[in-house]
């Protein structure tokens, strides 16, 4: 096979050790030569992207690179492919890559997949109480009774259709949910494929048990969840948000939890991290938690795999399963 010139942007700090190991280094050398970013504590400055750029052929781009704008670009004479070790590409890949013909692959669909777990395991942690139960169990409290939830049998709504949500669905099969679904876009076909009902955000906010926010942070979603859906909710049941905070009107939701209605489970919130003495933190039907949906730290090196996959599919001429196409770029989070 031809050898090709790659550069890693990651600088080897601790991060860099959580998606590279030994195996995963050696596959990379095998494809090709390997310039590293040596650095122990900084990435590289757009000064010397634009130096190191000049030959190489493809570019593992991480969180931190510098932009891959059209001054970088115009020093990326023989570039063929950016493989980023992150989920979204759109802070990092400017059009003026597409547009000089590079291919992007990314570790979206593996961050997704993990993503989409944790919806399904903060619904589990709050229907089942099990924080409560824990910690009333270590301080000594053994219930003479209790009240707890499941997953079974439910009725789930989901707020914005894309890859995440999509792997959802297919986490809740299992728990034989009925699903009701608020999406601008999605196609009746994929209703059909698996079974699930399209509505509009007052219907799901009123007749769903659990309600999980997917929704991208456009300007048209910025508090898209107002007060009045919130109070829509039937008591005792579940908004989980694990995609953007400022989707939810997090004043709002507030002031709806204190009344002691509903539960949630909060993954983002509109300032991250959360400010001390937020009145979040003095709710106990909430669970925070300090945006770690996913993907969890095994994942990143599962990531990795599927990228060098990827660039020897790419070398081969063999079609690619972690694609991002201009258009999919667009779309994506800007961090």
């Amino acid at each position: 096979m031809e050898s090709f010139k790659i550069l890693v942007t990651m600088p080897k700090t601790e991060i860099f050790h959580t998606f590279f190991n030994e195996n995963l280094i050696r596959q990379l050398k095998e494809i090709g030569e390997v310039i590293w970013n040596e650095s122990t504590t900084a990435h590289f400055t757009k000064e010397e992207i634009c130096e190191k750029i000049k030959d190489v052929d493809i570019l593992v781009t991480g969180w931190g690179t510098p932009v891959l704008d059209e001054e970088v670009m115009s020093h990326a004479g023989k570039l063929k492919m950016v493989a980023h070790t992150g989920g979204s590409v759109r802070p990092y890949v400017s059009d003026a890559v597409y547009e000089k013909g590079v291919t992007v692959v990314s570790g979206n669909e593996v961050f997704a997949q993990s993503v989409a777990e944790s919806v399904i395991a903060y619904a589990l942690a709050s229907l089942r109480d099990i924080p409560r139960y824990s910690s009333d169990l270590k301080n000594g409290i053994w219930p003479t009774s209790f009240y707890n939830k499941g997953l079974l049998d439910r009725t789930v709504g989901i707020v914005g259709y894309g890859m995440i949500s999509k792997m959802v669905v297919q986490m809740l099969k299992p728990f034989n949910v009925k699903i009701k679904v608020f999406s601008r876009h999605i196609a009746q076909e994929e209703l059909d494929k698996h079974g699930m009902q399209k509505a509009d955000l007052p219907e799901i906010f009123s007749t769903c048990d659990i309600v999980s926010i997917h929704s991208g942070m456009t300007k048209e979603n910025y508090h898209l969840i107002t007060e009045e859906l919130l109070r829509m909710m039937p008591e005792g049941s579940l908004l989980i948000n694990t995609a953007r905070g400022a989707v939810i009107d997090e004043p709002a939701l507030c002031r709806v939890l204190a009344e002691g209605k509903i539960n949630a489970v909060l993954d983002v919130y509109e300032v991250e991290p959360l400010p001390q003495g937020h009145p979040l933190m003095g709710l106990d039907n909430a669970i925070l938690m300090p945006h770690m949906g996913g993907p969890t730290i095994d994942r990143r090196l599962v990531v990795v795999q599927a990228l060098i996959d990827d660039i020897r599919r790419f070398l081969k001429g063999e079609p690619l399963r972690c694609e991002i196409d201009q258009a999919y770029a667009g779309k994506m989070s800007t961090h």
